[in-house]
């Protein structure tokens, strides 16, 4: 019984994504939901009693995402522009297949939307921390105005989010991702670097990660389960996604862990998620 109405949450949380990325918060409504979920009114009703807190599970559950994706500004890394390059490549990549990541960056930016949470401010805040860490280390440019380039690569991300509301579009890394960071890393590297960085995305990159997330799965206590990834929604994986977020569990209510970051300042300063417990689906 419970893993039936964890199935309904899911799907319907997904299930609204893909209605409110496509008619926005306020051109969506409840039947729409319904319908593209197959549940009835009482069982949405059940799980969020309104639409606006469904607007707000969808949210959470997309922060959650982004959070999986950039972790935390390091404090130091050998390669700080090459893990910026990276990133954007893993999160343009889900910004294509994932409506629930799409949902919640479109609802930032929604007029008919009001929440103290912003997946925008994040990325923004996370490819500024990248920028000043590449500075401090040398990597950047001589002259490079810091804002101007945190504007055009969060930019560049805005133009790929409203592309990909374009039906039939394939599921995948858009093609504008290289020609971006091909035009860009020149001026933004260090001449004695520019070599060094890879504008195609590293082949490491990928591994790389996974080490690293088995290696911080060692940090959590054991038993503990706190990201649920390749929660199968419709026939795709929805990865990186705090199963408190998609269950409601007590302590969390409606909004989900990303509340709990807010309070403890950690949304928009690059919290580190931790998605050890990965399905072979997720990136």
């Amino acid at each position: 019984m419970q893993d039936r109405a964890a199935r309904t949450r899911r799907h319907l949380i997904r299930s609204a994504a893909e209605v409110f990325d496509r008619g926005g918060f306020a051109g969506s409504s409840i039947g729409q939901i319904c319908d593209r979920a197959r549940a009835s009114h009482g069982a949405l009703h059940f799980h969020f009693g309104n639409k606006q807190a469904l607007g707000r599970a969808v949210e959470s559950t997309a922060a959650e995402i982004l959070l999986c994706i950039t972790g935390r500004v390091p404090d130091q890394h050998p390669q700080p522009l090459q893990l910026l390059v990276d990133t954007s490549y893993t999160l343009a990549e889900h910004v294509v297949c994932d409506p629930v990541l799409r949902a919640g960056f479109r609802l930032a930016h929604d007029a008919s939307w009001h929440s103290g949470v912003s997946l925008w401010q994040h990325w923004q805040d996370w490819v500024r921390g990248l920028l000043v860490l590449a500075r401090r280390q040398g990597s950047l440019a001589p002259g490079v105005d810091l804002e101007d380039a945190v504007f055009a690569i969060t930019a560049m991300m805005a133009g790929l989010e409203s592309l990909e509301r374009v039906p039939a579009r394939p599921c995948g890394v858009p093609r504008s991702v290289a020609p971006f960071w091909r035009l860009l890393l020149p001026q933004l590297t260090a001449e004695a670097v520019l070599g060094w960085i890879d504008a195609e995305r590293s082949a490491s990159s990928v591994s790389s990660a996974s080490a690293e997330h088995r290696r911080n799965a060692g940090d959590r206590t054991a038993g503990q389960r706190p990201y649920e990834c390749g929660a199968a929604l419709s026939g795709e994986p929805l990865c990186c996604c705090a199963v408190q977020a998609l269950q409601g569990d007590e302590g969390f209510g409606l909004v989900g862990p990303v509340q709990q970051l807010q309070e403890a300042g950690c949304l928009g300063q690059g919290h580190r998620a931790d998605p050890a417990d990965r399905d072979t689906r997720c990136p």
